[in-house]
């Protein structure tokens, strides 16, 4: 008689480490979900027994050859957020990738060859973009010193640059005899010297008048046709972030709307939900409909309807006051 099969035996346990890195894998963003992915993002700041929440639980994706704006007010985490994209702060918690960079788990020597390589800086102060002493022409070649671009290549690589983003005759000028605007178009021009992947500017238009204002935004927008890098733009400049097909809003340390323009008409501002389903509501809606702490929600047929807690005295008295007007 053939002999009974035995009994499967039963899988071991998982043990606690193997779980987590479940966990892990699971939350993490798919590899080629963004060339920028930030997923929970917070950075808390402690100095003298105070404790600031800069970013709390921050989510964003940028496509590779976008061109997008980041605007909050301030104190809302959007140069927080720039600082770490850079590589020149660590995020106290989440995930943080460019260009397939760990932000995280960079050495020290990986993150200073990520900023020579991967990305490029625009900064507002021109004083912190170029270097006085130095004429545009030399100001643009300097940093592919850093990145070991052959000599014989730069300065003609450097005058394309220039010639691209419209500063061409200003080559042999330092930074004191060109004016705000001339100023920031070789600092993009520097930015791009090594051909990076990205380039940040931080409120790159913010002490320039709107003219020059255009012209820098226009070399920025040429600089991601021409040179194929995307942009990310820090701003409170509504001239910038009306000219981008998408700008991301940052309030309290949160993506909390986003605004899509079509190639042409108006844009239309969505709300944004994370990857646990959580989003931000306006606080003209909250203040509007008594919404506090708690809301009920109802699944309607092409929507969800969001109520205020039938308990709460203070919507009750919002909605006496709709209801006598």
């Amino acid at each position: 008689m053939p002999e009974p099969a035995a009994a499967p035996v039963p899988a071991a346990p998982a043990d606690l480490a193997t779980l987590q890195a479940r966990a892990l894998a699971g939350a993490a963003p798919a590899p080629d979900e963004g060339l920028i992915v930030c997923d929970n993002v917070v950075r808390v700041f402690r100095t003298e027994g105070v404790e600031v929440q800069a970013l709390q639980g921050l989510d964003l994706t940028v496509e590779e050859g976008e061109v997008l704006a980041v605007v909050g007010a301030s104190g809302s985490g959007k140069s927080t957020l720039l600082g770490i994209l850079s590589g020149l702060d660590l995020p106290t918690a989440g995930r943080a990738r460019v260009a397939h960079h760990d932000l995280l788990a960079m050495k020290r020597r990986e993150r200073l060859e990520y900023r020579r390589t991967t990305v490029g800086f625009v900064w507002q102060q021109t004083s912190r973009n170029l270097l006085p002493y130095l004429t545009a022409l030399e100001n643009v070649t300097l940093p592919m010193g850093y990145a070991r671009v052959p000599r014989a290549r730069r300065a003609e690589r450097a005058l394309d640059l220039l010639d691209l983003l419209g500063v061409a005759d200003c080559r042999h000028r330092r930074p004191g005899e060109l004016s705000g605007g001339q100023q920031q178009r070789v600092a993009i021009a520097v930015a791009g010297a090594n051909d990076p992947r990205v380039l940040f500017a931080d409120e790159p238009t913010g002490e320039l008048d709107t003219a020059s204002g255009e012209e820098v935004f226009a070399a920025l927008r040429r600089a991601n046709r021409e040179l194929g890098v995307t942009v990310l733009i820090v701003t409170h400049d509504p001239l910038v972030s009306g000219q981008v097909r998408r700008t991301v809003r940052i309030r309290d340390g949160r993506t909390a709307t986003e605004v899509l323009r079509p190639s042409q008409g108006a844009g239309e501002e969505y709300a944004v939900l994370d990857r646990v389903g959580r989003l931000q509501l306006p606080r003209e809606y909250t203040e509007r409909y008594g919404l506090r702490r708690r809301v009920r929600l109802t699944a309607e047929q092409d929507h969800i309807g969001v109520w205020p807690d039938r308990d709460d005295p203070v919507a009750d008295e919002g909605r006496q006051g709709e209801e006598d007007a």
